[in-house]
């Protein structure tokens, strides 16, 4: 060789190179398009909505929302506009490498590296011939994220790793290759590498995305120092629970509720009803220590509670005659006011519903069916029963959650079978649909068109025989299965609270994870090993001390005033704060996700209603309905009332909370302030007001009345001594006590639930 002349050695030496270098290919493992090419295109966020993911796609190209469909991003990438986005020689040069590197202009500005990863993944593709989605590619099982919850100060930081695992057993790490995302990135930013820094006080989680499956790392940054938590009395495990997440954010508790605030709370959080006074007076002169446990009870009993709760789920299901007929409505409201007066497990009464058959008009549920088609279906069962929101994935993969195009259909092969057809058994006129089960009918991938069994979602494959929906049902309701349980737990945490453990109550996803997630799992445990009793849940969450804490948000240490269960007497409420809610919070959480104190809820529509006809004695009278139906025992929502429009009633044409509107308007004020209704009531010739006079009662308690049938209260001495005076000013009597009960009417104090 060192004889042979130069240009011979010089040729050997490129030969030897070359071979060198095809070996070294030849080693190299094939790159998947799948594995591999679409997760760069993903983290490159060269697929999401604002860019080729978009519904018509940008500039000519268009790809998937992050990447839900393989074989047809393959096609785009390599056929897509007469094959010139790819390059065969040399492939540096393809337009899908020098438009992100910005060698020619992109609008979507420099997105790649040369020196990345990702630029290398992408040669390395184009040189083994660009292959696409294969059989032989790994299917993804799961990302495992670690760690799972990282608890900083600002400005500290934590690596957050990921793992794949493949259904074959094989597991690489996935850092490079995942797209990392934070959901708040005021309180925590994160790198393309998972990087997290803290950036302020609360609480978010880090979204890590891989091959379509998501999952969450929490990120908590405290507050600041909890204190008094190790005094603050536990009454059941739901305190257990939310002393451990204070302590973990940093948070402090308020004093506990007068008996006053406790007993109005519970019987409008319950039966949407005030107290009477004479119950008020009762309870406050009770001496036994346990007596807030038998005030729950005795509420729960109460014959209103099938009232409030019918009229409540009636809102979920859309019970709405408009849909279901005269007939329908009313056959839905009173099969709910059955089941909630006979306290009917929530299991019997999800299942009864999700199978029903025959005439809405003789049998209730069965109207659950008269609302669409298969598609209405699927997502009215998945939020009302899961509280998921599925309606993403009817096109595309759930951009959030664990949710693909197959899942959605699969799930609404349940109803594949289920037919609708007219019937003239209540006459011609009679508008009824009934509901029945084909022996045949199933539900085709709207791309692949491959047929896909009945499946739950994150569940596996399950059938019936006879009625696929028995099978649907049985998952449901299994107690191996939290889901349902989840669902009913934090809904009616939230009916109770405000808002719900996971917010918005119908978006229980897994990048919007609970507010206190291990009291979530523990509600949904203890509800199934009480058979899904609803009564035994709601008595749970009453007998609670987070329950019972004060809607005043300043924390209050023990030892300054705050009286625990079985400690003392109630603290009587300060005289310059008979309005709870004037008082500015002092909690750092401004939103009270972790309950430091009761939230005061603005009263529902229906509820308000009843509560201006209660303190004034009167009874509003509804069309079609006799005299003493209230409110909150209508059977829907289109009987005429200005009022109860005003103030947010829902019309039960979608499957969502968020229906019902709790937006304050300038409307709302007037009619409160200057609305006939109220005036009309407030001076009712047989109403409250005009007994007292008749009856001849002392000016002091006639104030005190007021006080107890409006605000569930006595006045304090300053209270009812300026309430005299300007009674005393009036010019007569009776308007005295009509301008005072006016008055009482317009505080916030009356108008919200604290």
């Amino acid at each position: 060789m060192n004889s042979a002349p130069r240009h011979i050695r010089v040729v050997a030496v490129w030969l030897l190179f070359n071979l060198l270098v095809a070996i070294v290919e030849a080693d190299e493992p094939a790159i998947s398009f799948v594995n591999d090419v679409q997760p760069v295109l993903t983290k490159l966020g060269c697929n999401q909505g604002a860019c080729h993911g978009a519904q018509y796609g940008q500039g000519g190209f268009k790809l998937s929302l992050r990447a839900f469909d393989d074989p047809a991003d393959h096609v785009e990438l390599v056929r897509g506009a007469l094959g010139r986005r790819i390059k065969n020689s040399p492939v540096e040069e393809s337009l899908l490498l020098t438009k992100p590197l910005m060698d020619v202009p992109h609008g979507g500005g420099r997105r790649l590296k040369r020196e990345s990863w990702a630029f290398e993944t992408l040669v390395k593709w184009m040189k083994q011939g660009a292959p696409g989605p294969l059989a032989t590619d790994r299917k993804l099982k799961q990302v495992v994220v670690a760690p799972s919850e990282a608890i900083l100060q600002p400005g500290q930081t934590a690596q957050v790793s990921a793992k794949a695992v493949y259904e074959d057993g094989f597991e690489e790490p996935v850092e490079r290759k995942a797209s990392f995302d934070s959901m708040n990135v005021s309180v925590a930013e994160v790198t393309p590498e998972g990087l997290v820094t803290a950036t302020g006080r609360d609480e978010t989680v880090v979204m890590v995305r891989y091959l379509g499956t998501v999952s969450v790392c929490r990120i908590v940054v405290p507050f600041g120092q909890s204190v008094g938590l190790e005094n603050f009395a536990k009454n059941n495990f739901v305190d257990e629970l939310w002393v451990e997440k204070w302590r973990k954010t940093g948070l402090s508790p308020t004093k506990n509720c007068t008996d006053e605030e406790f007993f109005r709370r519970i019987h409008l959080s319950t039966i949407a009803t005030l107290p009477t006074p004479d119950e008020i007076k009762a309870f406050l002169a009770d001496t036994d220590p346990d007596k807030r446990n038998k005030a729950i009870d005795r509420v729960l009993q109460r014959p209103e509670y099938m009232d409030f709760w019918a009229y409540k789920w009636g809102d979920l299901l859309r019970n709405n005659r408009n849909s279901l007929q005269k007939k329908g409505m009313w056959s839905l409201h009173n099969w709910l006011r059955a089941s909630f007066r006979d306290n009917k497990p929530m299991d019997q009464f999800a299942t009864e519903l999700i199978t029903a058959v025959g005439s809405p008009y003789q049998n209730g549920p069965v109207n659950f069916f008269v609302n669409g088609y298969q598609e209405e279906w699927t997502e009215a069962t998945a939020a009302t029963f899961l509280g998921v929101r599925v309606q993403c994935a009817k096109c595309h993969h759930h951009p959030y959650e664990n949710i693909s195009q197959a899942d959605y259909h699969s799930l609404r092969a349940f109803f594949a079978r289920v037919g609708k057809k007219s019937s003239w058994e209540f006459g011609i006129q009679g508008g009824e649909f009934v509901i029945y089960v084909n022996d045949a009918g199933e539900v085709g991938h709207p791309r692949t068109g491959a047929i896909l069994p009945p499946k739950p979602l994150g569940a596996a494959p399950s059938d019936d025989p006879v009625d696929r929906r028995r099978a649907l049902a049985a998952w449901l309701v299994d107690k191996s299965n939290l889901a349902f349980a989840r669902n009913i737990a934090n809904r009616y945490w939230g009916y109770y609270f405000g808002r719900g453990l996971v917010s918005p109550i119908d978006d229980m996803r897994v990048t919007n994870p609970a507010a206190n997630a291990e009291l979530l799992d523990a509600l949904a445990r203890d509800l199934i090993a009480h058979n899904y009793d609803v009564k035994h849940l709601l008595r749970t969450i009453m007998r609670s001390h987070v329950y019972q804490l004060s809607s005043l948000s300043s924390p209050l240490p023990l030892g300054e005033g705050g009286r625990r269960p079985g400690e003392g007497p109630a603290a009587q409420t300060p005289a310059n704060s008979t309005d709870p809610h004037t008082n500015p919070p002092t909690h750092p959480d401004g939103d009270n996700r972790y309950v430091t104190h009761f939230t005061p809820t603005r009263l529902k529509a229906e509820q308000l209603l009843d509560a201006v006809d209660f303190a004034c004695g009167t009874q509003e009278k509804f069309p079609e309905v006799p005299l003493g139906f209230r409110a909150i025992a209508l059977p829907d929502s289109n009987f005429p009332n200005e009022f109860l429009d005003a103030f947010g009633r829902p019309r039960r044409v979608v499957n969502c909370e968020c229906e019902r509107s709790d937006t304050p308007s300038m409307t709302q004020a007037l009619l409160m302030i200057s609305g006939g209704l109220l005036n009309r009531k407030v001076a009712d010739g047989n109403g409250r007001i005009a007994k007292l006079i008749k009856a001849n009662a002392p000016a002091d308690q006639v104030v005190d009345e007021l006080f107890l049938c409006s605000l569930s209260r006595m006045p304090t001495p300053e209270e009812k001594q300026a309430a005299l005076a300007e009674i005393a000013t009036a010019s007569s009597p009776q308007e005295g006590y009509e301008d005072f009960l006016w008055t009482l009417l317009n505080t916030r104090e009356f108008q919200f639930n604290h």
